[in-house]
Order: C-alpha cells, then sequence, then structure tokens
C-alpha cells in the first residue's frame, strides 16, 4: 500500500532578517508559478551543489538550485580563500574548470607576471568576491538552470519511499513555492533536506568500538607528536567538532575597515591565551590565528584550533537541530565571539605591544561582503548531520590495507579524498589537560589518497535523493572528507548519477554507468594510469596499448614474459626504450610479430580498432576473432565506426575487460 508522507518543518526556520532574494537563470513561467516541475533540484548552492546543478544541466536537465543564503558559493565564497588540496592531481573535473577560471581572471585582469597572479597559485588562491564571481559565471553559462537565492526550506513531500516535492519560501516575501522533479540533490551542509525527507541519519561521533577506529570516540591528543593523552577513552558522544568564520583581512590600509568592539565583548573567553603565551605553546599572540596571504593584500585567517585559549568549541550546541531564528542566534554569537577575539588581540593591554601592533595592521576588506558589514555570511559548520546510506565512509577508508599497500578499493568509487583526518576541538579547555578534546591535527602520515563510493551518497530507504555534502561516513573519516574541493567531486558525480536515473529511467541508487567506467576503474588499481585522469576519449597510442594489455593479461592470471627471448628490438622500439618489454612480452605470447632490426613497431602512432581486434583474439584460447566479446560493437562507443578507426582509452579498457574480465 502506498503512503505519501509529507515531513513538515514549518515551525522551523522562521524569517530573523530583512533580506533580498536574488534569482539569475530563471524564466518568468519559473518566477511566477507557485509550483514548478523540473527534471533536477539541487538544494544547497554550496560549491558541490553547484558542480552537481552544472553536471546535470551540461547532461541535458533542467535544473533548480535553491538556496538560503543571498550568495551562492558557500565557503569558497565566504572566506575560505584557499583549497584545501594536498594532492593537485586527485581532485579534478569541476573543480579543477573553477580553478583554472580562477586562474585566468587574475591572469587577465592584473597580467601574467604581477603579484596578484603569483598569490592566487595557479588559481588555488584567491579572494571571496573572486570566487563569487567565478561561481556566477558558471552558473548563468548554463541556460537550464534556474538559481533561487533567499529561499527557505519548509518541508519535502514522499510517495511511499521516494521524494517528490519541496516546498520553499521566499525569506524576503513570504511567498512559499512548490519545486516538483525527479531527483533531489541535498547539497546543504547541514543535510537538511534529507532530515526533512526522512532519512536516517548520524550526529556526533561513534565510539572507537563501533567500527575499531583508532581516533574515534573522546580523544586528546599531543598536537605536536599525535600520540595519545590521557583520558582518550574513544566513547562514543554527541559533541559535534567546532564551527568558526573564516576572516577575510586586508593589510592594505586603503582598504580596511576598523574592527570595534562587539556589543557583547567579554574579554574573560580569550584569557585562555595568556596560559598558551605563559607555557610558551604560543611564542606571539597574533598565533591564535592562522593567517594565509591571498591576492591584493588581503587574507584567509582561520582560528588556530590547539591553543588552550581557543574560545569556540562548545559554542555550536543546538544548532544542527534547531530552527532558523535559533541558528541565526548561534551565527551572531560565534561572529561576535570572532571578531571579540581580533579586537582582543588588538587592543588588550595584556596582549605584549608588539603582538598588538602586528594585529592592527589587519582590517576588515573593505570590498568583500559590503551587504554583510563586511563579514563572511557563512558559518563554516565542518560536520553536521551525517546521512545512515549505502555505505559508511571509515577511518579504514582512508588509511593503507595492510594486505594491498593502498587505501581500499571500491568498485562504485566516484570521487577521491586525499586531505588528512583533521578535526577540530570539541570541548574548551579542561584545566589538567594540556590539549582540547576532540581537536586531532592532521594526520598526514597515516591518510593517504583514498577512493569514495558511489553508496555514501545513498540514504537508505529513501529514492530519488542524493546527498553529497553531508553523506554516509564516520566522525573520523568525515574529518577528511569534509573539503570542498572533495565536495565538488561529489557533486559532479551526484549531478552525473540523476542524469543517468532520468535516461535510463531508474532509481539513483542503482543507475547503470558505462562499461568503460566499469572497466577504468579496475584496470585503474592495475597500474594502468600514471596520474588521476583517466581520458576516456583520448586516442591511444600502440605503445601504451602493449603496455595496458600485458598488465591486463598479468591481471587476469597469465603469466606473459619476453626476459632474455628478445636482446634485440624494432627499429623504432629498440631493447631498453620505454613500452619495449611490453611489445616484446606480447611478441613472446604470439600476440605481436616478433622484434626485427629493420622492422617497425610504431609505438606512437594509434592503435586502430582491427589491430586491437586481432590483440584480443590472440589472448583467447583458442584464439577466434568470433569471440562475441572481441567484437567491436560491443565495446566501441560509437556504432558502425571504420575497423581503421583510432582506439580510445576508454575503449581499450572496455574490449580488454570484456574478454580478459576482472579476475
Amino acid at each position: 500500500m502506498s503512503f505519501l508522507a509529507s515531513y513538515s518543518m514549518t515551525d522551523r526556520f522562521r524569517q530573523i532578517a530583512i533580506v533580498v532574494m536574488a534569482v539569475f537563470g530563471a524564466t518568468p513561467a519559473v518566477l511566477a508559478a507557485s509550483s514548478v516541475s523540473t527534471d533536477v533540484v539541487v538544494v544547497g548552492a554550496t560549491p558541490g551543489g553547484i558542480a552537481a546543478a552544472i553536471a546535470a544541466a551540461r547532461l541535458g536537465h533542467e535544473v533548480v538550485l535553491v538556496e538560503y543564503q543571498r550568495h551562492v558559493g558557500g565557503m569558497s565564497a565566504s572566506g575560505l580563500g584557499k583549497s584545501d588540496v594536498q594532492t593537485h592531481g586527485a581532485i579534478q573535473g569541476i573543480f579543477r574548470e573553477f580553478i583554472d577560471l580562477v586562474h585566468r581572471y587574475y591572469v587577465e585582469k592584473y597580467g601574467v607576471d604581477s603579484q596578484q597572479v603569483k598569490d592566487c597559485r595557479e588559481g588555488y588562491f584567491y579572494e571571496p568576491s573572486v570566487a563569487e564571481h567565478i561561481f556566477e559565471g558558471m552558473l548563468g553559462r548554463e541556460k537550464r538552470i534556474t538559481v533561487l537565492l533567499g529561499q527557505r526550506l519548509e518541508e519535502a513531500a514522499r510517495h511511499d519511499r521516494r521524494v517528490t516535492a519541496v516546498s520553499v519560501m521566499d525569506r524576503k516575501t513570504g511567498r512559499t513555492r512548490e519545486l516538483r522533479a525527479q531527483v533531489f540533490i541535498d547539497a546543504t551542509y547541514e543535510g537538511d533536506l534529507a532530515a526533512y525527507a526522512g532519512a536516517a541519519y548520524r550526529l556526533g561521533r561513534e565510539g572507537r568500538a563501533e567500527y575499531d577506529e583508532a581516533h574515534a570516540g573522546v580523544i586528546y591528543l599531543d598536537h605536536t607528536t599525535r600520540s595519545f593523552r590521557p583520558g582518550s577513552s574513544g566513547l562514543g558522544d554527541d559533541r559535534l567538532t567546532a564551527y568558526t568564520f573564516r576572516l577575510c583581512l586586508s593589510r592594505d590600509p586603503v582598504n580596511s575597515v576598523p574592527i570595534g568592539k562587539p556589543a557583547d565583548y567579554d574579554r574573560a573567553r580569550y584569557l585562555g591565551y595568556f596560559e598558551d603565551l605563559r607555557l610558551g605553546r604560543l611564542d606571539s599572540a597574533l598565533k591564535a590565528l592562522s593567517i594565509a596571504p591571498l591576492p591584493n593584500q588581503k587574507t584567509d585567517v582561520n582560528m588556530k584550533p590547539w591553543p588552550l585559549g581557543f574560545p569556540f568549541a562548545e559554542e555550536n550546541q543546538g544548532y544542527v537541530e534547531a530552527d532558523w531564528t535559533e541558528r541565526e542566534k548561534i551565527i551572531e554569537r560565534i561572529r561576535n565571539i570572532t571578531l571579540g577575539l581580533v579586537y582582543f588581540l588588538q587592543h588588550d593591554q595584556e596582549i605584549p605591544t608588539a603582538d598588538q601592533e602586528a594585529a592592527r595592521a589587519y582590517g576588515l576588506a573593505k570590498d568583500e561582503f559590503s551587504d554583510n558589514g563586511h563579514f563572511p555570511w557563512q558559518l563554516y559548520v565542518r560536520e553536521a548531520r551525517r546521512i545512515a546510506g549505502e555505505y559508511t565512509l571509515t577511518e579504514h577508508d582512508l588509511v593503507l590495507a595492510p594486505e594491498s599497500g593502498r587505501a581500499p578499493v571500491h568498485a562504485d568509487a566516484i570521487a577521491t579524498g586525499e586531505f588528512p583526518i583533521d578535526s577540530f576541538p570539541t570541548r574548551q579547555w579542561e584545566p589538567g589537560h594540556n590539549e582540547l578534546e576532540g581537536y586531532i591535527l592532521m594526520l598526514k602520515d597515516i591518510t593517504k589518497p583514498y577512493q569514495i563510493p558511489y553508496r555514501t551518497m545513498a540514504p537508505q530507504a529513501v529514492d530519488g535523493l542524493l546527498v553529497p555534502v553531508a553523506l554516509s561516513a564516520s566522525h573520523i573519516a568525515f574529518s577528511s572528507l569534509r573539503m570542498e574541493p572533495t565536495w565538488m567531486t561529489l557533486g559532479q558525480a551526484a549531478g552525473t548519477a540523476a542524469h543517468l536515473a532520468l535516461r535510463d529511467n531508474a532509481e539513483v541508487r542503482e543507475v547503470n554507468v558505462d562499461a568503460a567506467y566499469v572497466a577504468m576503474q579496475y584496470y585503474g588499481t592495475k597500474g594502468f594510469f600514471a596520474d588521476y585522469a583517466a581520458r576516456p576519449r583520448d586516442v591511444l597510442a600502440r605503445g601504451q596499448a602493449a603496455q595496458w594489455l600485458l598488465l591486463a593479461l598479468r591481471a587476469a592470471g597469465r603469466s606473459v614474459s619476453a626476459e632474455g627471448i628478445y636482446p634485440g628490438g624494432w627499429k623504432d622500439l629498440p631493447s631498453g626504450s620505454p613500452h619495449f618489454a611490453a611489445a616484446a612480452a606480447l611478441a613472446a605470447a604470439g600476440i605481436v610479430p616478433p622484434p626485427q632490426s629493420h622492422a617497425e613497431f610504431r609505438p606512437n602512432e594509434p592503435l586502430i580498432g582491427e589491430e586491437l581486434r586481432d590483440w584480443l583474439a590472440k589472448t583467447s584460447w583458442p584464439a577466434s576473432t568470433e569471440n562475441a566479446a572481441v567484437a567491436p560493437v560491443s565495446w566501441r562507443y560509437e556504432s558502425g565506426t571504420s575497423p581503421s578507426t583510432p582506439v580510445t582509452r576508454g575503449e581499450f579498457c572496455r574490449a580488454a575487460f570484456a574478454v580478459l574480465g576482472n579476475t
């Protein structure tokens, strides 16, 4: 029996300030209608939500992107001015497009040799306003995307397990609009849509015993040695890592706004920093802040989390489950604590004079956040709800597996995580402890680039919904993957999955992927790719093809070697040159002709279709070009392709996987 479930939050998220609704890319019909039907609805114009919307739109679908704030871009456009990427090649796709556009912006505006271009570090560092400008441009170029800003999520409707609609309210006018779609994507930091839709979720920290995670639960970790300190019980609780703001401060006197004393300033909040100075934990009071330079004499200012004086832990209690009236009160309190800390460093008479003077060199950037008192509009919600998905990522997925020497492999991996396990404190300083409880500093020695499976985005028992931001992970795993670049790749995957579901009339948790995707995922674990870019549509050269086929044969358990058999080589592929060993091994197996000094292998020329078919036929026992798996129709991207057409990297993987399998 079917039923209609409506999870209403009409008593929550009340309007608390005069704001405006901004709309771009919207058709008059969408703006006028009280009920709108579209293909995909994305809630949350965070970087992950933006990537999801763009991916779905580029694949031909109408998308409505809804955001509570008056701006797009989430933290990346609200003070988080540096992209937290340790392994640049690991994070690509729409995120890479964003980075390249940032770099181009600075080159075109200031010149390739300018200080601004140097300070943007190839596009990975940027001013908040520039990030927002780039995001707006990316969205504006997609004519299938309608962006609605200043909207508050009111409720989600379900039919049986499937989400069918959401209702949003214009925070300025109070007008409510129903948005109906076939696929919904929750890209909010808080996981609000998932909760409204009735999805199960976690809040707080798992105990060490739940997933056998070494760093789970209550933990006191020495921030210099990363060793466990007394009191590390490993017990789970409902505590959340501290929320802060990322400030954009300016060192340019012409572009600075002085920071005044907040209305609720309380000096006592910051006295713990004197203990840090006394103990030598800080050699300067200004080091209560972590300051990274940005273009145009601006800075990305984080709140350094390991000083005992760190005042932000526990200030977010109740935020996640609160209505927006209460949330805004918590946001205001954390805003004032942030401004109060900078004011304290600049003016408190007990702060060393040199430190006061150094701190007073900074002010709020005058040309940033002009509609919000030059202060960031987005609270840094590092972790909130985490859905209970079809798979839960844990600490074990982030570290090297003893049996393989690499992070675990997932057949449905759709993104790479690579930032170290890193969690802000959950408690304020407790006398008797020399570390803040819950603080885990950058476990880069154990965290390695790892795969994030698609199943983490699919909530249990709720259909038609993907959650790429508040996804299914333990607290420890989430402390690593919670980076905007990673969320952008996950969002892009969610938007692509929405397309596949719509194309095939399938449930989003069970989408059918291209055979090349499966094959390239598999062969990527067998050494096919020298970097993170699979490039499935690029033409494959014969030398590289020989190397790949040898790896594929060995992965299938075939013992293939030419060691000592051919002392010479081909005219254009002599012994000792790249790909010679692979080509010689194929020759020893009878797949290609043996090397001769007057013959050519043509390692740099494209492999063509009839050659690949012949190679694969000779890997079969008995060899047969009639093998259905060898037939080009099973692996060519385009039907009717000529046998002389070059083979792409994706086609090679599809063909080899079809013949040799995944043994």
